[in-house]
């Protein structure tokens, strides 16, 4: 029996030296990976109570919405900076080189929803912390992040230690 990781595609040496690129276009184009990967991404919710789940852009939606869907739960869409049509919050979070900022309808979180954020990667937690940082805004509480990979020498966990964080495929490098 295949596991998510068979489907996940390593691409030594990219964008730069030494870094192996973990490429999940290979999960989304088989029906069976995709199914999977949702399946076990699932799994990491059994038994959690929850209201909403949020996702940011893009592969967060990618992941959350079929989530959702299952799960019969409403879909939050985290976005950039200026893509939203209605009234928003923001959060300014640290790139590597510069800031980015995130955003989300005002009205698309109540105060005391339990909310489950997602995306597809945990490398250094930044985007994930800004997410949290939107719902709690809001009045929601961050009742756990889920993630379909996680590079653990990223550290990402660390920034988001005091976070229920579950993976379904850690890899141990960048």
């Amino acid at each position: 029996m295949k596991t998510v990781e068979d489907y996940i595609r390593t691409i030594p040496d990219f964008p730069e030296k030494g870094i192996m690129f973990r490429d999940i276009t290979t999960v989304l184009g088989d029906a069976d990976g995709f199914q999977l990967a949702i399946d076990e991404m699932t799994k990491l919710l059994e038994g959690l109570d929850f209201d909403v789940i949020a996702g940011t852009e893009s592969r967060g939606f990618i992941f959350g919405t079929p989530l959702a869907y299952n799960l019969h739960k409403p879909f939050v869409l985290i976005r950039k900076k200026g893509k939203l049509p209605y009234d928003t919050v923001s959060q300014e979070y640290d790139l590597e080189y510069g800031t980015a900022e995130i955003e989300m309808h005002t009205d698309s979180v109540k105060p005391g929803q339990k909310v489950v954020l997602v995306d597809d990667l945990i490398a250094t937690g930044g985007t994930m912390e800004a997410a949290a940082k939107l719902v709690e805004k809001l009045g929601g509480e961050v009742v756990k992040m889920i993630f379909l990979l996680e590079l653990a020498g990223l550290e990402g966990r660390k920034k988001l230690s005091k976070y229920d964080v579950g993976c379904v495929v850690s890899y141990p490098g960048k």
